[in-house]
């Protein structure tokens, strides 16, 4: 008797292999440009080279989050998953699209705080009654980002206040301009400082609240085979960013033409769009830390990275305008950028009040995305 035949097995491309097939705009991105391709052809190009890349810069961080714990490695994650959003920023502030710059702060602001946060708990409750992490690291999470809000807030307020007085007194609006990009000055300077604070606090006088699971570490030893697993993820680190810095250049210099090509606003743009883009590094090493029941570290990197976007990454980019040869940024945000922070911090507040989370509330934080996002599409 013959044995039967079995049918052959199919292979298909895992998200990995998928997300890694991305690369391939890397090159094409190049290409668009040099052959001067349309800026919505260039801009899509670019937009999905980075979008791998800044993965690849969320796996290296994670791997070196393994070997320093829940703390530093969601410092770590945050400050170079938060590296592809300040290349984009430096790349349009260089060009004078302040307008965009903002946007992309508010956007990765809310982008974290309410997409990659909201996502991650989604995911990470599928599987499990409820989810547990340190209350009282995720309130002073929340609180710090509340305190950014503040900072955000106070230059509109002012603009809102002195565009009144200005008309009643004998101050130029050139001359209440200049107050205004002083005031940004100095609230840059107190925004940097509770930055550096926070630090002190996260990393020196309460580390134990970021501790994380005792397992988080990583299991190398002191020898030279923990080096050598550093530098791997160290050197795909680097050769990840100059990558983004490359294609965030591409990216930008085709924004405008591609906005008006699709029909959008420079602040959709800046705050959907460019912010998103941005967060993908975020995105897959949050998702992954809450599919392995560590919410503490996703929680430590989606509302870390907003606080470093408005603590750190924000003041950095007024402080680097003055020494470009145009009139520097200021944190004067529209309206409804300010409104639209205020209500992701409250958001980002009532889950990390109680302790522990559901996918429901992950549904929740992205139904508040999606809301925000469609009403930044139809702003004029």
């Amino acid at each position: 008797m013959t044995p039967a035949r079995t049918a052959p097995t199919r292979s298909f491309a895992t998200p990995g292999q998928l997300f890694r097939g991305l690369l391939l705009f890397v090159p094409l991105a190049a290409i668009a440009h040099q052959l001067h391709w349309s800026g919505a052809t260039v801009f899509a190009c670019a937009a999905l080279a980075i979008v791998p890349l800044a993965g690849t810069m969320g796996e290296a961080t994670d791997a070196l989050a393994r070997r320093f714990g829940a703390g530093v490695g969601g410092l770590l994650n945050a400050t170079f998953g938060n590296a592809a959003e300040l290349v984009i920023a430096l790349t349009a502030l260089r060009r004078g699209l302040d307008d965009i710059v903002k946007a992309s702060l508010t956007g990765s602001i809310l982008g974290n705080s309410l997409l990659v946060l909201g996502v991650a708990l989604f995911a990470g409750g599928l599987r499990r009654e409820r989810q547990r992490f340190d209350r009282s690291a995720a309130s002073m999470g929340s609180t710090l980002l509340a305190l950014a809000a503040i900072g955000l807030l106070v230059p509109a307020l002012f603009n809102a206040v002195a565009s009144n007085a200005v008309a009643r007194s004998a101050l130029t609006a050139a001359q209440e301009a200049l107050r205004e990009r002083d005031l940004s000055l100095e609230i840059a300077v107190v925004l940097f400082a509770a930055y550096l604070l926070s630090l002190v606090f996260s990393l020196g006088t309460h580390r134990h609240l970021y501790a994380g699971e005792p397992g988080a570490r990583g299991h190398e030893g002191d020898g030279a085979p923990a080096r050598a697993s550093v530098w791997r993820p160290a050197l795909m680190l680097l050769g990840a960013t100059l990558l983004v810095a490359w294609m965030s250049e591409l990216l930008v210099g085709a924004v405008e033409e591609a906005s008006r090509t699709l029909g959008l606003t420079p602040v959709f743009v800046g705050v959907i769009v460019v912010a998103t883009i941005g967060n993908a590094a975020e995105h897959s090493t949050a998702v992954l830390m809450a599919l392995r029941n560590q919410v503490d570290l996703a929680l430590h990197i989606a509302i870390g990275s907003s606080i470093q976007i408005a603590l750190f990454v924000a003041p950095l980019l007024v402080f680097v305008s003055y020494f470009m040869a145009r009139a520097p940024m200021d944190l004067r945000f529209t309206p409804f950028e300010v409104v639209s922070v205020a209500i992701a911090v409250a958001a980002v507040h009532l889950v990390a009040q109680d302790g522990e989370s559901n996918w429901l509330e992950g549904a929740l934080l992205v139904a508040v995305y999606v809301i925000l996002g469609m009403a930044f599409y139809f702003l004029p």
